[in-house]
């Protein structure tokens, strides 16, 4: 674990705190952990068993996931194509112009915070689960279509065009 990253094992959770925040993640039977000094085990009582083997690789991937994210966080891009579309943060919300008859306004949740650079929306937050679903989130308002590539992406998202109409 990075410096500044402490571990308290409980029962059936593990909680990792750190600069940026507290995250808990939960043990599931057959599954413990055990903290040595620096160092995080997780180990599985059975590996012979399919669903246990599988519960220990995500208990495994969360705590990963959580010890990433107290230490440095997550961050999600997002890029705006499109003529008139623009997006601005107004307190916890988001305020999207997507085109549309009316503004799209998006609130935030707890913990994510979202900055604006012309046309970069930039998603960010301690939780890679909660930082992934609101970017999937804004990018639902207006897919990317496939004729003129329009629409809400992923920065460096390969979006496959098609040919359009022929006379």
């Amino acid at each position: 674990m990075p410096a500044g990253v402490s571990a308290t094992i409980g029962s059936d959770s593990i909680t990792i705190k750190g600069a940026k925040g507290e995250l808990t993640s939960p043990l599931f039977a057959g599954i413990t952990a055990a903290q040595e000094g620096n160092v995080l085990t997780i180990s599985c009582s059975n590996l012979e068993d399919k669903k246990t083997k599988s519960f220990f690789g995500l208990v495994r991937a969360l705590v990963a996931s959580n010890v990433t994210g107290v230490s440095t966080g997550f961050e999600k891009k997002l890029e705006l194509k499109g003529v008139g579309y623009r997006a601005q943060v107004q307190g916890k919300a988001l305020n999207l112009s997507l085109g549309f008859s009316h503004p799209v306004v998006h609130e935030l949740p707890e913990g994510i915070t979202a900055v604006v650079d012309q046309s970069i929306i930039t998603i960010s937050g301690i939780d890679k689960q909660r930082v992934g679903q609101v970017a999937a989130e804004i990018r639902a308002y207006r897919p990317p279509e496939p004729y003129k590539g329009k629409g809400v992406r992923y920065v460096g998202e390969h979006i496959v065009m098609k040919e359009g109409k022929k006379a």
